[in-house]
């Protein structure tokens, strides 16, 4: 074909690319793969134009649907389900505080207040209105400083517990009345009062051990109840039930004036009243302090009963606890101490060989200072002496343990038990205080292969009492041979504060009235010729015991206790006093330590129960024979 013009225009080639191209020498046969052409590119169909219209309403539907749902959701809540929402809100608003009941009152005899419960405020605090109280950052100073002198806490301290964002701090308790008034008066916003009560003891240390005193039974929770004495035992009586106020509250934790406002009044607790005479009490203790002090003691205790009713007059303990402040406080070791009675209790054999007619008061014995019964056992008396001859009224008044022997080993073993549990020993009085011991009375099972309890148990060893049941068995001889159960909680308030006497438990008769009446004109001589002369009271006739005896506190320790019970008037008696001296570092007999003690007691109580002095002379049996 012809060149085109543009071929044979082309530009003929130059000289050196003429010689560029080298000639081929020789003819090669080179294999080489073979290239495989690339795909053509993909022939992309062209998009539709947009339509920007179809976008604007499928936008539009789906604002619609959410409007839609908004505000089928607000027709349903405004319109169909109001009362839901209401009671949430309304729910959210109300704040429920406890309102504490008043405590019941403890009364003496007399209707003296031991124990009583006062008003009292704790302090609250909001602490974000009382940042708002003043413009500025001064709010909370100036309201500690302001609180600080009426509230007696440092105003660093104070302000340290005003400053944040809770709406609930207690920051004082136990405000008076009259205190609580001017912090109000201050007008601080956010400062609020919570009324409590505070229970004081307006007797301080009398009868502290009886009435007991407030304490946190679980210390892991803020509940205040009794923890000791009537306190204690008395606790549902004396507590009442407490009641509540509910009311509605701001956002920052104020109350709303015009919102509800229910309460629910609380119920006071009920009154007791006790068988405590105070003023006989505050003589006791006085008394019971004294001898701690003059004989170097380790405790005191004295008690006053009365023998007809079973009313306990007075219980002291020596360093008896303040309830005002009753740190490191000690149950009434009258109620929960045990110890031998010792020759005190020897008026139980006595009773026991009258009533079994195996003696009587004028029996003739000769009483040797040591004596061996059939098995080979030896007792003595306390003090070395040769043969006496003693009635049986004088081995009482003498306190002879071999001539108690001597005579009580012809009850049977089972009788002198029988007797000791008749006159009280081994259960518990039911005082009424917590921790009472029920002491120690073996069986005669116990006694098997011990050939020295069964006799020791005649004068007062091997068996243990507490101070209760040592004055019971002297009241129920004073009372005729009837045991009445001694008792301190003598009535309780009903619903509408009338006092309503406690049932007592029916008496008991233990050995006969003539038995009793025996046995209390031979501790007439123990008085006025026997070792109990330092219990006399002038103008009265006395009859009691002296004792001295054993606690075993383990791992080998024993500690004397020197003692003295007795009943006044003997021809009429009205009270059985009982003095038991713990470890006494002067002398370990009764009648130079406890009996001086009983004097003092026993005389101030006859006077002052109104009780008229003995009218006749004794007519004491005869205490020794020719």
């Amino acid at each position: 074909a012809p060149r085109t013009q543009q071929q044979r225009t082309a530009a003929p080639r130059t000289q050196q690319q003429r010689t560029a191209a080298p000639r081929p020498q020789q003819q090669r046969t080179v294999v080489r793969p073979r290239r495989v052409p690339p795909a053509p590119p993909a022939v992309r169909t062209p998009l539709a134009p947009a339509h920007p219209h179809r976008r604007q309403r499928m936008l539009l539907a789906a604002i619609v649907l959410v409007l839609l749902t908004f505000v089928a959701r607000l027709v349903y809540v405004q319109g169909l389900d109001t009362g839901a929402l209401a009671d949430v809100a309304y729910n959210n608003r109300l704040l429920t505080v406890e309102i504490p009941a008043v405590r019941g009152e403890i009364l003496d005899a007399d209707g003296v207040v031991l124990a009583t419960s006062v008003e009292r405020y704790d302090l609250v605090a909001n602490q974000l209105q009382v940042a708002d109280w003043k413009d500025g950052v001064d709010a909370v100073v100036d309201a500690a400083a302001l609180l600080s002198p009426l509230v007696g806490t440092p105003a660093p301290e104070l302000g340290a517990a005003l400053l944040g964002d809770d709406p609930y701090v207690i920051i004082a308790r136990d405000l008076a009345p009259d205190v609580y008034r001017q912090v109000m008066d201050l007008g601080i916003a956010g400062i609020s009062g919570e009324r409590t009560t505070e229970r004081v003891y307006p007797g301080g240390t009398t009868a502290g051990n009886v009435v007991g005193f407030l304490g946190h039974p679980d210390p892991s929770t803020d509940v205040v109840a009794g923890v000791a004495g009537i306190e204690q035992v008395y606790e549902e009586v004396l507590s009442g039930t407490a009641g509540s106020e509910t009311y509605e509250q701001g956002a920052r934790g104020q109350r709303i004036p015009t919102g509800d406002d229910d309460v629910v009044a609380a119920v006071q607790g009920r009154d007791v009243q006790l068988t405590i005479d105070r003023d006989l009490q505050y003589v006791a203790q006085s008394a019971a302090d004294e001898a701690y002090w003059t004989h170097g003691a380790q405790w005191v205790t004295v008690e006053v009963l009365d023998v007809t009713t079973g009313e306990i007059l007075a219980l002291a303990d020596s360093g008896t606890v303040d309830p005002n402040d009753p740190a490191n406080a000690d149950p009434s070791r009258a109620a929960a101490v045990v110890y031998e009675p010792g020759s005190t209790a020897k008026v139980i054999a006595m009773a026991a060989i009258l009533e079994q007619g195996i003696a009587t008061p004028t029996s003739q014995y000769v009483v040797p200072y040591q004596y061996a019964v059939p098995n080979g056992e030896v007792f003595k008396d306390s003090h070395e002496h040769g043969d006496l001859n003693l009635t049986l009224t004088g081995i009482l008044s003498e306190s002879s343990n071999t001539g108690t022997v001597m005579v009580g080993q012809n009850l049977p073993p089972q009788v002198r038990l029988d007797y000791l549990a008749r006159f009280g020993l081994g259960t518990s009085t039911g005082s009424g205080l917590p921790g009472e011991s029920a002491g120690l009375l073996r069986t005669l099972e116990d006694w098997t292969g011990d050939g020295r309890s069964p006799y020791t148990v005649l004068f007062g060893q091997a068996v243990s009492v507490t101070t209760l049941q040592s004055t019971q068995v002297f009241a129920t001889l004073a009372n005729g041979g009837v045991r009445v159960a001694p008792h301190l909680v003598a009535a309780v308030a009903d619903e509408t504060g009338a006092m309503v006497p406690v049932e007592q438990p029916a008496p008991v008769q233990v050995v006969s009235a003539e038995t009793a009446d025996t046995v209390v004109r031979m501790l007439e001589s123990a008085v006025v010729e026997g070792t109990g002369g330092n219990a006399a009271v002038p103008g009265y006739r006395v009859a009691g015991k002296t004792g001295t005896s054993q606690s075993f506190e383990g791992n080998g320790v024993v500690k004397n206790v020197a003692s003295f019970v007795g009943i006044a008037p003997a021809d009429a008696p009205r009270i059985a006093v009982n003095v038991a001296i713990y470890d006494p570092k002067t002398s370990i007999y009764g009648g130079a330590t406890a009996a001086p003690v009983f004097a003092e007691v026993t005389a101030y109580a006859l006077q002052h129960l109104g009780v008229p002095p003995s009218g006749a002379v004794a007519e004491l049996f005869p205490s020794t024979w020719q």
